[in-house]
């Protein structure tokens, strides 16, 4: 088989449309990088949530997309489709028949191919299965030939390894240069904390700690909160809400305010070594970043010189009283040049392809000797 050239068959919630959906830039990091190593991509999404009419890219040039009704005669259909693919992938969260898809991408196994599940929410998934045994995923994940994951480092790996699966590696998010690196200043998005993320359930109360008490705490300063979701939320009158932001406006976004907060959701943060892609958008245009604490931040980028981080609002708030802008932009320089160096998709796909490869490269082996042995 010629590894150089692969056909993979990717199932995940939509690479055209960030709308409710923070995978998109993951997607589009690691699907291009993929194309640019010389694979060929065909991404299959629903139309659902309203994501087509809230596009924030056209169909890109680095891969096939199919935009499909979510019934199960099409999605029959689109599995018969990616069954000849030299790799087929089913991401978790694809937003309708999930279910069906885990199931029917499982069963595409065959000699001479690798079928994959791609969790972007393994702290969801694990709690989902391990507070309920009957769930269906529990007897699939040894079926997968690999659990890929965005984050989650040991503890992931660990929990996915007690669960039955094969192989479980984590693909971290990182920073596609292509769409986010540094931009001029825009006056619209000026102030001293910019928090960009769309309210959840699991999130809020980090984002009342971390981000709405420091705002109270220091009215003399503007704060902007961007994402959807929050427009009935109470807040001090000095937190300016922009809504939601398209990904062109992210690079302002991060360039533009004294620093940006990264608020992980409580999943997250209990697992661990889960940075949000928005991380890495704002490392790479330069900003000046306050993270909460969650285990795993040095892996990334050294606390105090590339980042800062906080373990309450309140230390949001010190930070805030102590930081001049020469520091921010000494920290923020830091940071750009750290995820440069280690933290781009092209690192992250580099790993793929080389577990992809390997993979395959052994399973044509074993596949021509068991030819000759029968």
């Amino acid at each position: 088989m010629n590894t150089s050239q692969l056909n993979i068959a990717f199932f995940g919630s939509s690479i055209v449309s960030a709308y409710w959906n923070g995978a998109a830039t993951y997607y589009r990091g690691i699907v291009k990088a993929l194309n640019t190593m010389g694979h060929n991509v065909t991404f299959y999404e629903p139309d659902i949530y309203d994501r087509q009419k809230n596009r924030d890219i056209e169909d890109p040039d680095y891969c096939k997309v199919v935009v499909y009704q979510a019934n199960q005669e099409e999605i029959s259909r689109l599995i018969e489709q990616a069954a000849t693919a030299d790799v087929v992938i089913k991401a978790s969260g694809v937003g309708a028949y999930d279910e069906l898809l885990d199931r029917e991408v499982a069963n595409l196994k065959k000699e001479n191919n690798l079928v994959i599940f791609w969790d972007v929410d393994a702290p969801a998934t694990l709690d989902r299965i391990e507070n309920d045994p009957s769930d269906q995923f529990n007897r699939l994940i040894p079926q997968y030939d690999f659990i890929l994951t965005y984050g989650g480092g040991q503890p992931v790996i660990d929990a996915y390894d007690r669960n039955g699966a094969q192989k479980c590696i984590p693909i971290y998010n990182a920073l596609d240069t292509d769409t986010h690196h540094p931009v001029p200043p825009e006056e619209r998005f000026e102030g001293t904390l910019a928090f960009l993320g769309n309210r959840l359930p699991d999130r809020e109360a980090r984002v009342e700690e971390f981000f709405l008490k420091p705002a109270a705490e220091l009215p003399q300063h503007t704060f902007l909160l961007g994402g959807s979701g929050w427009e009935d939320k109470h807040m001090p009158q000095n937190i300016k809400y922009i809504g939601h932001v398209f990904t062109a406006d992210h690079n302002a976004l991060n360039c533009t305010p004294m620093a940006v907060l990264n608020i992980s959701r409580d999943s997250m943060a209990k697992y661990g070594f889960s940075p949000a892609t928005r991380v890495f958008e704002a490392a790479g245009a330069g900003a000046c970043i306050i993270t909460d604490y969650w285990e795993g931040i040095d892996f990334f980028f050294e606390p105090g010189i590339e980042i800062l981080v906080a373990k309450s609002g309140d230390e949001v708030t010190e930070i805030l009283r102590t930081l001049t802008q020469e520091r921010a932009r000494e920290i923020g320089e830091a940071g750009y040049r750290k995820v440069l160096a280690a933290h781009t998709y092209n690192h992250r796909a580099e790993l793929l392809q080389s577990i992809i490869n390997k993979s395959l490269s052994a399973a044509h082996v074993q596949a021509q000797f068991n030819d000759l042995t029968l």
